[in-house]
């Protein structure tokens, strides 16, 4: 790709940042620091954003870099896993929840389906999902739980 065809292009940077918690230090600085975007300019919005989501909630955000530098971004629900993991009360090790070293074999926590039911509805209000079905949702949280090692039950 030329010089001129990358200027002219937007650039995407995706970052998973807790809610209320972005600061300049790495992951953000360097990833936004490379694109020539001001990194505390993206710190001050998320925060202000993310200021109604309680404090540490991974958020998936999604950064277009325009060719002048400027940028806009949008935010996304947290994973499935972190959902399941909350629902399932696994427990903080080493200052994070883990799934099962043996999924299958061992559980770490246990969900009913009303869990994943809203979890899937949570899920279902992002523009980007809105055509999957919410029985496809479903089907889909219930993998992850299998391959996270937590139970779910009727």
């Amino acid at each position: 790709m030329s010089k001129k065809a990358a200027a002219t292009t937007n650039l995407i940077v995706k970052l998973i940042v807790g809610a209320g918690q972005a600061s300049p230090s790495p992951p953000i600085g360097p990833a936004l620091g490379s694109k020539g975007v001001k990194s505390m300019d993206f710190c001050k919005e998320f925060n202000a954003r993310t200021a109604n989501i309680i404090v540490g909630t991974p958020i998936p955000s999604r950064i277009t870099v325009r060719p002048d530098r400027t940028f806009t971004f949008d935010l996304r629900t947290p994973t499935v896993s972190y959902f399941l993991m909350k629902a399932g009360n696994v427990p903080v090790r080493r200052n994070k929840m883990k799934g099962a070293s043996n999924p299958g074999k061992e559980f770490v926590g246990e969900v009913t389906l009303k869990h994943v039911y809203e979890i899937a509805k949570i899920k279902l209000t992002e523009t980007r999902l809105q055509s999957i079905s919410e029985e496809g949702m479903v089907r889909c949280i219930l993998g992850a739980a299998k391959s996270i090692g937590i139970k779910v039950v009727p």
